[in-house]
């Protein structure tokens, strides 16, 4: 969203932008870098990201309770409204994420105030992908869900999904087509390419010389992890074959336990790490793992795929057959899908990789020849251009 918004912007477009404060997997060289100051004292402050006006409400370090997370997104959304009415220029239209589908409800709200229509874009299908995760199970709850969402997008002027089989649930629920667009997550190929798999972050981890297996990203419900871990159990045996995992999340801590209670000498588990670091991450692995639920393949796509073929890595998707990331894959070339929750299925993958690399490193060189193609970030940057102008000419 702040690579468009930049984008957009350099287009002739004057964006203003209302978030949180770094609140989840925190970057300090970025936040260094764009440093926050009071606005209207610690509960709204402001910030400037390469010319555009931020402005960020308060929120607390996320963590397992949903008490804690309900409340900050109740005062996200309070507090940014008021900011919205008072202090940001009047807007010709409103650009909202999901999720949560709340910020759909708090762009019309904006958009009555301001007579400003909104395009809806949905990274991911709420609440399906919370009820097929079992998070969701209060029937009412569910049911006022789904009325929330038929509402945001009856009342938005467009909504704009990042996959073609999203399209199609979205149209199964009633969505009128023409208000439906499929636009991509994107990648900047001129921050994420090709490095040496021989760099700082190799060699400071002693992995410069093995056949290295990675997950970089968020640890949850949603990623089904344990498999990957169970699969480096089958193979600690494998000669150089090497696991490693990085991230946060609500199963961060379960997992790691689940790593030293296997004992697994050939496993690296590390925290987040900074964007910065992430060329020289894929650079230093092998085989690149997007993992995702049975019950999640319909609802979202990882955008971490595109950064990953990008930097010229094969990808190991655990995903349904006829997922989005998996129709990506096989038109990319640039990878292997498997069946969800099978580390045995895994091993065999991992295993045979490792016997055959040269044909895995011709599918990462196929993906990212398919990813700066199809997906770079000036094609994808301007078609939202496109389409804001069509929403702004009604």
């Amino acid at each position: 969203m702040g690579e468009l918004g930049v984008d957009l912007q350099a287009m002739g477009h004057k964006v203003t932008v209302l978030t949180t404060a770094p609140h989840f997997n925190r970057d300090p060289e970025a936040e260094m870098r764009q440093p926050i100051r009071n606005h209207w004292g610690p509960v709204l402050r402001r910030s400037d990201f390469h010319g555009i006006p931020v402005y960020h409400t308060f929120m607390p370090r996320k963590g397992k309770s949903i008490l804690l997370r309900l409340l900050g997104w109740t005062g996200f959304h309070l507090i940014s409204a008021a900011a919205g009415m008072t202090t940001v220029p009047r807007p010709d239209v409103i650009i909202a994420p999901s999720p949560p589908l709340t910020i759909g409800v708090f762009a019309w709200i904006l958009g009555k105030f301001h007579g400003a229509p909104y395009i809806y874009n949905v990274q991911e299908i709420y609440p399906d992908i919370a009820v097929r995760l079992g998070a969701l199970r209060n029937k009412r709850l569910i049911g006022l869900l789904e009325r929330l969402e038929r509402f945001v997008y009856r009342k938005g002027e467009k909504i704009a999904v990042i996959a073609p089989r999203m399209r199609q649930r979205l149209l199964d629920k009633g969505v009128p087509s023409d208000k439906v667009e499929v636009l991509p997550n994107f990648v900047d190929i001129g921050d994420l390419s090709p490095l040496p798999k021989d760099n700082d972050f190799s060699r400071r981890h002693g992995i410069q010389e093995k056949f290295v297996v990675s997950y970089a990203g968020n640890m949850g419900p949603a990623q089904g992890l344990e498999s990957f871990i169970d699969s480096a159990g089958l193979l600690r045996d494998g000669t150089g074959i090497h696991f490693m995992m990085m991230g946060d999340g609500s199963l961060r801590e379960s997992l790691r336990k689940r790593v030293e209670k296997l004992g697994l000498d050939n496993f690296t588990f590390l925290p987040y790490q900074p964007y910065s670091t992430m060329p020289q991450i894929y650079a230093a692995s092998d085989i690149c793992l997007v993992p995702q639920t049975a019950q999640t393949g319909c609802d979202a796509i990882p955008s971490k795929v595109y950064r990953i073929m990008a930097c010229a890595r094969p990808v190991l998707a655990i995903t349904d057959t006829e997922s989005d990331l998996a129709h990506l894959i096989r038109d990319a070339g640039c990878g292997v899908t498997i069946s969800p929750e099978r580390a045995s299925d895994l091993a065999d993958v991992i295993s045979n990789a490792y016997l055959d690399q040269a044909r895995w490193k011709e599918m990462g060189r196929a993906g990212c020849a398919h990813v700066i193609e199809h997906y770079s970030r000036p094609a994808v940057t301007h078609r939202y251009h496109d389409l804001v102008q069509r929403v702004i000419n009604g």
